[in-house]
């Protein structure tokens, strides 16, 4: 079950507006990888699925979290359909994020009370999401799209709540361009995790660049 509910989740976003986005398939890993997220002002962190049992290193994130990161909310990426939604709800996921949206999966997370944020790359897909209970929609991808698809959407429809993945970096001009069109949040993967930091267990690097990233939004923000 999850240990925060969808508004607890959103409102840990809107605090500190940044979702890291990371994948590894070696459990001790990824649980340092949050713990450095969390020590540089992440509240939330999304775990992608994207190998072979990353339920079980999933799993394994979210019982040190709780025990380690006690504020963090540990959410689930690359989420295509319900089954798989369901399985890693029933694991602690707080929050469910895909790549496209799923109507079916919003109906599993909908039944829990868990976030879900599908990935959508056109106006109608987010209205349907939005239709669907989807408070936060995700832009994707975010270097295909732009900002100015950001800004553009926002115009008729202000109430939308976005966060853009893909092609988001941890610098001063990209953050800036994204809030400056007007996301709620953005999610960053590969530039906030370079290999060769992670490979060198360089755990406060990562925990360097999210502060030093949550400070640039919220100094924006002012």
């Amino acid at each position: 079950m999850a240990r925060f509910d969808k508004l607890t989740v959103l409102n840990k976003i809107k605090e500190a507006p940044m979702v890291p986005v990371f994948y590894n398939k070696d459990a001790a890993v990824a649980c340092n990888v949050v713990k450095a997220c969390y020590e540089g002002g992440v509240r939330a962190f999304e775990f992608t699925n994207r190998g072979d049992f990353a339920h079980e290193v999933f799993e394994a994130v979210v019982k040190y979290a709780a025990t380690e990161c006690p504020d963090m909310a540990i959410g689930v990426g690359s989420v295509v359909d319900p089954s798989t939604a369901a399985l890693f709800i029933q694991l602690g996921a707080c929050f469910v994020v895909g790549p496209m949206f799923n109507p079916e999966v919003a109906r599993v997370c909908n039944r829990r009370g868990v976030a879900y944020t599908p990935g959508c790359g056109t106006v109608s897909e987010i209205g349907n999401a939005q239709e669907a209970g989807c408070d936060l929609c995700k832009v994707f991808p975010g270097d295909v799209l732009g900002p100015k698809f950001v800004k553009g959407l926002l115009a008729p429809m202000p109430w939308s709540k976005l966060m853009v993945t893909g092609g988001v970096e941890p610098t001063a001009e990209n953050l800036t361009a994204w809030f400056g069109a007007g996301v709620f949040c953005v999610g960053m993967g590969s530039k906030l995790f370079p290999a060769d930091r992670v490979a060198a267990s360089d755990w406060a690097y990562i925990a360097d660049k999210c502060r030093s990233s949550l400070a640039t939004i919220h100094d924006y923000k002012k």
